[in-house]
């Protein structure tokens, strides 16, 4: 049996790179970093970063593209693949990436958009209308099971 599969959660570095296949699938490309911090034998704090090359092919391509930026946070889970192609001087160079299945947003920092952000002051009507959401109102008269269609 083999398995190859890899799960990180990181920032992006960069801003997704879109571009199309000649078939005009949509492809991202990004890197992403992700950090290990320990204690080495005296103690002291050491902290360690590594940097993932990530491609993301189709309609999670063009997501990415739209909602993600630099610095933004993100799981990514996918496969391993290395590819290799000779560059114009004729030298073999060689990339090993993370093609994705998957990918899932981080938490954005407050006041980035997106999301319900409440705001410090707000008018009766929205008082009324939270009120309205917050309250569940359940019939008075008593439920016969037998109503029930199932």
């Amino acid at each position: 049996m083999y398995l190859n599969k890899a799960m990180v959660i990181g920032n992006l570095t960069r801003d997704p790179e879109i571009r199309a296949l000649p078939s005009g699938v949509k492809v991202a490309s990004f890197s992403v970093a992700t950090n290990r911090v320990w204690k080495d034998k005296n103690g002291t704090k050491q902290e360690n970063v590594d940097y993932h090359n990530i491609v993301v092919f189709g309609r999670q391509a063009e997501i990415v593209g739209q909602y993600m930026k630099k610095g933004s946070s993100i799981l990514v889970e996918g496969r391993m693949q290395t590819r290799s192609w000779d560059d114009a001087s004729g030298v073999k160079k060689y990339r090993t990436e993370i093609v994705a299945d998957r990918i899932q947003f981080g938490p954005r920092p407050a006041g980035a958009g997106g999301g319900f952000t409440p705001s410090a002051s707000s008018t009766p009507a929205d008082d009324d209308h939270k009120k309205a959401m917050d309250t569940i109102e359940y019939p008075e008269e008593e439920i016969n099971p037998e109503d029930i269609p199932f």
